[in-house]
């Protein structure tokens, strides 16, 4: 059955545990980064940032502010664009895998022109695939394949100390994401469940979408 994560984004504290190991477990290194007015960091997804917890502040009508927090990532949506778009330059570059549903790109991708890879970014819907000049492929969260493959759960997942995020079969994950948001409604009445249909990471946001980052037209 397909695996499937659950980001409870009412639950995240901004730790960035989940970016770290993230990094950590890929091995990616360190980049260098510069103070842009916000604890955001880095400024955006990259190479070597597969995952990242996002800030956006705001004011209520009563002049309150609120932070929201958001860990931003591949969606492993359950019909994938980017494959589509990539199988008609290089059948294979982008692959999902069907015991986990995890969508992964190959060494293929080598193969891709700037033209495509070009065209395979624009189409996700959710601004995510990112160019590796050094390494000639497109990056982005794999769903630690690896460590799924062998009944482990990914390691942000792990990190986690809040319960933001749950990993697990994509039926169970879907009725977990159910009750919650039933729970929330009480003291987030305008919570909802992003594209719960179509994607394998069910984010469940406690404020309209534009209140998490700047990218909100991409969820």
């Amino acid at each position: 059955m397909p695996k499937a994560f659950l980001v409870d984004t009412t639950r995240c504290t901004a730790c960035r545990g989940c970016q770290m190991a993230c990094k950590d477990w890929h091995n990616l290194p360190a980049i260098e980064t510069k103070q842009t007015g916000t604890h955001q960091n880095p400024p955006d997804l990259n190479p070597c940032n597969l995952k990242l917890v996002r800030f956006h502040e705001h004011k209520t009508k009563d002049n309150k502010v609120v932070w929201n927090f958001f860990p931003d990532q591949c969606r492993h949506c359950v019909n994938p664009i980017c494959k589509d778009v990539a199988d008609m330059a290089v059948p294979g570059a982008i692959i999902k895998d069907s015991q986990t549903g995890a969508v992964l790109c190959t060494e293929k991708c080598k193969e891709l022109t700037a033209d495509d890879v070009k065209a395979i970014i624009t189409a996700c819907p959710y601004n995510i695939p990112r160019y590796d000049e050094a390494t000639k492929m497109l990056t982005k969260c794999d769903m630690c394949f690896d460590r799924v493959s062998n009944g482990l759960i990914p390691m942000c997942v792990k990190s986690c100390p809040t319960g933001t995020m749950v990993f697990g079969e994509r039926a169970e994950i879907l009725a977990e994401a159910k009750r919650r948001l039933e729970a929330l409604k009480k003291t987030f009445p305008k919570a909802y469940l992003c594209d719960p249909k179509d994607v394998n990471v069910i984010f469940l946001l406690g404020e309209e979408k534009e209140h998490y980052y700047e990218y909100a037209s991409f969820m």
